[in-house]
């Protein structure tokens, strides 16, 4: 028997399963009637876990890998389910409420931002909103508070660089506040080494900057032996360098932030490498998605973590959607049992009938489920 023999009988196999695996969503829509009727759950986690079971036990060898199969099954089902009886109606209404013709760029809201005038979320806050009022703060959190004590309207924040990844301060303090994600921009960051008139290159010794900064431009640290020092944020670095009076001293900023303070660049370009750019989101109290929103950002928290499976059959339901996946971020929830909150990006729109029906059904089944905003990058 050869392969094209073998894949023959695979072909036929799957011939039979197909019109059984329609019937069986058929008779999903009658169970989701019936629930409808009785105000029953989607979900029956007892009975999912018997039905697993028993075929993990049926299958001998093979078990493992026909349960994966038969959970997608039920993924599948409970998807259709939910569809029907209309669940997650409450984030169906917020998100549909939410929609608005105005660009975010058009906004003439107040802005708050880390870091003085000069910086380069000070520069991506500029340039998302050149219509509005920026305030600045000295710590990541001051921004997520003054949203919060309704001070500014939007905030803008660093999340993830294309050097060194992920700005863990900004996931944990959006896992904190949970406020909505309405918008992110992709800034180009270019570092050089600034001091003040006077100075001379082979006098410097310790280099400020914030440690996002530090850390793209480690390879020249380390290649010239300065010492990098933690400071808030790269243009308040140069202000710092500025006012010191001292010459053996240097910070990491932006051009702007340079000529802002009276630096001098002792050496351009000295990030890690050439495409080096920063993502910034911009946060707010209030949930609006533009029409041309191509992000969907969430929070959540899966059943049974220390359990196998639990994550891989929350994600394939993404997939099943036909939903890419750009980021999954996990963090510790804190309670002391190694639990994690998670923080997935995903392309798409919520006008998208697949796409919100996926979104209310996961608000409906996982624990903990925070839709934080649908949002265009710029």
């Amino acid at each position: 028997m050869d392969l094209l023999d073998l894949r023959k009988q695979i072909d036929d196999i799957d011939e039979e399963m197909i019109p059984l695996l329609i019937k069986r969503m058929e008779i999903s829509k009658r169970v989701a009637q019936y629930k409808v009727e009785r105000g029953l759950p989607v979900l029956n986690e007892k009975r999912e876990r018997e039905i697993l079971d028993d075929v993990h036990k049926k299958c001998g060898e093979h078990g493992s890998t026909v349960a994966t199969v038969f959970a997608a099954m039920m993924d599948a089902s409970r998807a259709l389910q939910h569809k029907i009886m209309g669940g997650g109606q409450e984030l169906r209404d917020t998100v549909s409420s939410a929609i608005t013709n105005e660009e975010l760029t058009e906004s003439k809201g107040t802005v708050a931002c880390a870091g003085v005038y000069g910086g380069n979320t000070d520069m991506a806050a500029r340039r998302l909103f050149p219509n509005g009022q920026i305030k600045y703060c000295k710590r990541f959190e001051d921004v997520f508070e003054a949203v919060n004590k309704g001070e500014t309207q939007f905030g803008v924040i660093p999340i993830e660089n294309s050097t060194v990844g992920s700005v863990h301060e900004t996931y944990d303090l959006v896992m904190k506040y949970k406020f909505f994600v309405i918008g992110s921009y992709s800034l180009e960051i270019h570092h050089h080494l600034c001091a003040r008139e006077g100075a001379e290159y082979e006098n410097i010794e310790k280099v400020y900057s914030h440690p996002q900064a530090l850390a793209q431009c480690s390879k020249f640290l380390n290649d010239f032996g300065f010492t990098g020092v933690n400071y808030s944020n790269t243009a308040a670095a140069a202000k710092f360098i500025s006012e010191s009076g001292r010459n053996d001293i240097a910070a990491i900023c932006p051009a702007e932030a340079a000529k802002k303070y009276g630096l001098k660049i002792l050496k351009k370009e000295i990030q890690n490498i050439s495409n080096n750019r920063t993502r910034f989101i911009v946060i707010s109290k209030k949930l609006l998605i533009e029409k041309n929103a191509d992000k969907i950002s969430l929070i959540f928290t899966i059943p049974e973590s220390h359990k196998t499976g639990s994550l891989y059959r929350v994600l394939g339901r993404f997939s099943m959607a036909g939903l890419n996946l750009t980021k999954l971020e996990s963090r510790p929830i804190g309670n002391g049992d190694f639990n994690y909150y998670f923080y997935a990006d995903l392309m798409g729109n919520t006008k998208d009938e697949t796409t919100i029906d996926l979104l209310c059904a996961l608000s409906s089944e996982l624990p903990e489920f925070k839709f934080l905003g649908n949002y265009h990058e710029y």
